[in-house]
């Protein structure tokens, strides 16, 4: 979708409204009252025939009798005028169009067509773009834009609200106003027909005016670009989310309010973490979090100092700090001599520092000074009770005063609970006015905080560098292709455990030998031949979780106790499943658990995201939100770490310290070794492997579930986020003869990258970065290793050392603009292989790949003194022009 159409949206020129209307409380009224208010500079045009004016303002009679095409034209007209509107305005020349009609969706006009689509296609046939419907309008403070419904102008700011209810707009939107914090675009996307989360993303990812995003989000229906855009933003700055139909009920009434797709909230839960959002749960965190971003610095470090003159709320922040997983300060000798000079001697003596109920202004702010001047503090929560010591607005003026004076202001965040009403509500206002964050109670400040350590740390995550498997784990995707290709052959839907065993296999992934009885007495010889104790287990592709309707048996021990227990195990399952087809009985023989411990890994297929994988503890019920973490493919060693360590943390799996039990290392490699086999074989629709024995490093999936999709889709609509192009690996041979891989660039790179990037001459080096650089740091070389190859792509060729190990030695990218018309690419190859035509292969792999992608042009900038570059890219079909002024090369290649 174009960038360039969204320009238009956030910097109109000229606004018209359509249905512009004098009458009181008419939405063409308030539309024109508001664009009013706000100020905004360019032409306002009502359209209206039964007006000569509107509010004062000259009239049109219609769209074609407009003095110039508005670049933003805002539709208060009823549902079944719409698409008429949008197709005149579209070929009138409008570029962008908010529609606030509401039920489009569920509408047809005399033809039967539904009004939504024709409205879209109307406006798709011409290249124009919609907000809506249903939507509330949008509202650009910085600009004096107010083209919505709203009850009150927005205040401007730097922070960006993009929400599909308008309910939710109207309720931010007065809460924001009273604290005194602004935006720098407040939007209600109504249905997303259009203009989608994705696009505003690219945008406000990249535009200055915005330091910050929040979102409320009903549902989601482009996957792919959503966490795409999503990602490529949360790197440049924090991202918040509050989403709603955490419930089942909730989920329901949100498809209901958007029309969205529904999903497991669980599943959206992973996709916000793993794109680097943060999540909030409820409106009171998210202003609270709003507070934090409108008047904080980002965070250092996550220790935080508590200075309260009252022991009760200090303990309540100090408990809700420790039950999030944070950091208190701990005292150093300095610093507790110099409070100890200050102070009463009934201070605590310790983090949180109660100084005392008689607290006055000058107390409060040496405190907070003391804090301020040691290294030991990342953030200070100060901490007020009313009391009739201590006046509490003039605490806030001391306090707002003194942190604005000191060195360490930006460095150290202030955060401020002033606990009360009437005595708290002018000091608060204070510190509004002084952009100190200020909170209503501890617990608020706390989770506030809170928001802010859990971002930083997803940041972090992203920039961790990925273990790589263990060379000796199979990954054979051709084996287990094959495998399932016989499985549907056999006409096959459902797998089980003696079924997948090579498919599981192929990926390193061990499972019991189980062996097929007809009838009981060949379980028993089977049971007599592979030694008691056996478990005995229904087969029936009808069942999908055989615990369920008593259809297991364990630890039997004789012929007699097999015998019986496949007659009763046949009973059980036709009384409660008379049409149940029973295929026969599976015999395996019992796994040996002592010290060991049984999990539950699973694969979903989730109607929004596609697969995800889930891990908790053993058991036939369990529910996806409450009893598993998710994770979306694909894993890496890293992202499963961090899976199996959330799983820890809330308990949904829990760590019995059995002699055996839980091996970090063998649950990484189990979760990335699925992850792939899930990317590979787009044949499975889920798996479920339930138990899952783990005995240290030794991992044995007892009881396995596999469903076959009956058409596979191809990744690229199946899976939420793009998966390593192994496809696009190729072998090449150098002109001495080396042999090279050509691959697209991994996370695990990173450090054989850094190696490569260090290794470049100091000429070479001025060449690739127009100028001279220091050595890269551990951020950006994440930047460059973890890509998101739905959106940018970068080739490395490699080659194995003298001593075995793969070394780098060249490397190119590109990065593709939302649009997908322009790749910007960029290469460098060591010293030591130039000459070799390594630039050659490496420039016409990226042309191929760009020409698949179906980029328009390819481009790249290299200096005067690089003409060995420019001829290159001349040979190869580059047009070549040289800037004189800018000293610089320009290569320009029409792909389309």
């Amino acid at each position: 979708m174009s960038q360039r159409t969204l320009h238009s949206l956030f910097n109109p020129k000229s606004v018209a409204i359509i249905g512009a209307s004098n009458k009181e409380k008419r939405a063409g009224n308030i539309i024109m009252k508001n664009l009013l208010a706000g100020g905004f500079s360019g032409p306002i045009m009502p359209v209206t025939p039964k007006y000569q004016a509107v509010l004062g303002v000259l009239a049109y009679p219609n769209i074609e009798a407009l003095p110039l095409k508005p670049d933003l034209a805002i539709i208060c007209t009823a549902a079944d005028k719409v698409p008429s509107i949008v197709a005149t305005l579209a070929q009138f020349g409008c570029k962008t169009a908010i529609i606030n009609a509401s039920g489009m969706g569920q509408q047809v006009n005399d033809m039967g067509i539904n009004l939504l689509t024709l409205a879209k296609n109307n406006a798709q046939r011409y290249g124009m773009r919609i907000l809506g419907p249903n939507s509330l309008g949008m509202m650009l403070p910085n600009l004096g834009l107010n083209a919505s419904l709203a009850h009150t102008c927005a205040l401007p700011g730097k922070i960006a609200f993009v929400s599909q209810s308008a309910a939710i707009c109207t309720t931010v939107l007065d809460w924001a106003n009273n604290k005194g914090i602004g935006f720098s675009s407040f939007i209600s996307l109504g249905d997303t027909t259009d203009i989608d989360f994705d696009e505003l993303l690219d945008y406000l990812g990249r535009d200055s005016r915005t330091s910050a995003i929040m979102l409320y989000i009903d549902s989601i229906s482009e996957k792919r670009h959503f966490l795409s855009a999503a990602r490529a933003a949360s790197r440049n700055k924090p991202i918040l989310v509050i989403k709603s139909g955490r419930s089942l009920e909730g989920t329901n009434a949100a498809r209901l309010h958007t029309g969205g797709r529904t999903g497991n909230d669980a599943v959206y839960e992973a996709a916000f973490r793993r794109a680097g959002m943060l999540r909030v749960n409820d409106l009171i965190e998210l202003f609270a979090a709003v507070e934090t971003l409108a008047h904080s610095s980002p965070l250092l470090g996550e220790r935080l100092a508590i200075i309260t003159n009252g022991g009760g709320p200090a303990v309540l922040a100090l408990d809700q700090l420790m039950l999030r997983g944070g950091k208190s300060v701990q005292l150093d000798d300095e610093s507790f001599q110099a409070l100890n000079q200050l102070l009463p001697s009934t201070w605590s003596g310790q983090n949180p520092i109660d100084i005392g109920g008689d607290a006055d202004a000058e107390r409060y702010t040496k405190t907070v000074e003391i804090m301020m001047n040691s290294n030991l503090a990342d953030a200070i929560l100060v901490l007020h009770s009313p009391s009739a010591l201590g006046d509490s607005v003039e605490i806030a003026e001391q306090l707002t005063k003194m942190v604005a004076k000191h060195p360490n202001r930006k460095r150290i965040n202030i955060l401020t609970n002033w606990s009360g009403e009437d005595a708290a509500y002018q000091a608060r206002k204070h510190f509004n006015k002084a952009g100190l964050p200020t909170y209503r109670t501890p617990e608020g400040a706390v989770g506030a905080f809170m928001h802010m350590v859990e971002y930083r740390r997803n940041q972090k995550l992203l920039q961790e560098v990925p273990q790589s498997i263990p060379d000796n784990i199979p990954t054979d995707a051709c084996k287990a292709k094959a495998a399932l290709a016989k499985a549907k052959e056999r006409g096959r839907k459902t797998l089980e455990t003696h079924e997948s065993q090579e498919i599981l296999s192929a990926y390193g992934l061990k499972t019991i030998d189980t062996y097929v009885a007809q009838d009981p007495h060949s379980a028993a010889e089977i049971a007599q031949n592979i030694g008691y104790p056996v478990a005995l287990k229904v087969q029936s592709p009808d069942i999908r979780h055989k615990s369920d309707v008593h259809g297991v048996m364990l630890n039997l021990s004789s012929k007699e106790e097999v015998i019986q227990a496949a007659i009763a195990i046949k009973e059980r399952v036709l009384s409660s499943h008379p049409d149940a087809r029973i295929e026969g009985l599976l015999v395996q023989k019992m796994a040996l658990t002592a010290g060991a411990q049984e999990i539950r890994v699973a694969v979903i297929n989730d109607p929004v995201f596609g697969p995800a994988i889930l891990l908790g503890e053993g058991g036939s019920e369990w529910d996806p939100a409450t009893d598993a973490v998710v994770a979306l493919p694909p894993l890496n060693m890293t992202l499963a770490r961090y899976m199996v360590i959330q799983a820890l943390k809330t308990k949904k799996l829990k760590d019995r310290h059995l002699p055996l039990g839980l091996d970090m290392n063998a649950l990484c490699v189990m979760l990335t070794q699925i992850s792939h086999l899930v990317i590979d074989c787009p044949e499975i629709a889920s798996m479920d492997l339930n138990p899952v024995l783990c005995a240290g490093d030794n991992i044995t999936m007892l009881d396995v579930s596999i469903q076959l999709n009956e058409h596979p889709l191809d990744n690229t609509s199946r899976l939420a986020i793009s998966p390593y192009p192994k496809e696009l690996e190729q072998v090449a041979t150098l002109k001495n003869g080396q042999e090279v891989m050509l691959r697209p660039i991994l996370p695990e790179d990173e450090p054989k990258h850094l190696a490569f990037d260090n290794s470049l001459s100091d000429e070479d080096r001025y060449k690739r970065y127009f100028g001279v650089r220091s050595k890269m740091t551990h951020e950006e070389m994440a930047v460059l290793t973890q890509i998101d190859y739905a959106r940018e792509m970068a080739f490395i060729a490699t080659s194995s050392g003298e001593d075995g190990e793969e070394i780098t030695l060249g490397a190119i990218r590109a990065s593709i603009d939302p649009d997908n018309t322009q790749a910007e690419f960029a290469m460098a190859v060591r010293s030591d292989h130039q000459g070799q035509g390594l630039g050659k292969l490496l420039l016409e792999k990226l042309i191929a790949y760009y020409k698949t992608n179906d980029t328009q042009v390819l481009t790249g900038f290299t200096m005067f003194e690089n003409r060995s570059m420019a001829n290159l890219a001349k040979r190869l079909g580059f047009t070549v022009t040289f800037d004189m002024e800018e000293r610089l090369i320009k290569m320009d290649m029409q792909l389309k």
